[in-house]
């Protein structure tokens, strides 16, 4: 999705790209069923009232979380304007996360998962919208 597109709610497909440094070749993107909170009401209400979630959710625009009536600890990374990820860390519930200056996007998943699809600080992330 380009910087001047306009993100809208609803289902998408997330990429993070493996890159592994060395001579080992590169892994294929890991996909993951992704959630796009766009409009006010559904960053507002995010992952409140949730067991869990498969895959993960995007927040857009957004800078900072909080985890004030979660039910359960997760993984946040906070994405510039390309989604490149500029900062990760694992919040547990009843917690304020400070805000990133640069920012742009914030994707959350349950605790672990982000370590599992290979995240780390520098990641560059794709997303495909999926149709209606």
């Amino acid at each position: 999705m380009g910087n001047r597109e306009r993100w809208q709610d609803g289902a998408a497909t997330l990429y993070v790209e493996r890159v592994e440094r060395g001579p080992a070749p590169l892994e294929e993107p890991v996909e993951v069923p992704l959630e796009v909170a766009a409009s006010y009401r559904a960053r507002t209400r995010g992952l409140l009232g949730r067991d869990g979630i498969e895959g993960a959710m995007l927040l857009t625009p957004a800078s900072s979380v909080h985890t004030f009536r979660m039910r359960f600890a997760i993984d946040v990374a906070h994405l510039d304007r390309r989604l490149t990820v500029i900062a990760l860390t694992t919040m547990v519930p009843g917690r304020l996360g400070l805000p990133r200056l640069r920012a742009r996007h914030v994707l959350e998943a349950e605790a672990g998962a982000m370590a599992a699809w290979g995240l780390r600080v520098g990641s560059r992330l794709g997303v495909r919208l999926t149709t209606r």
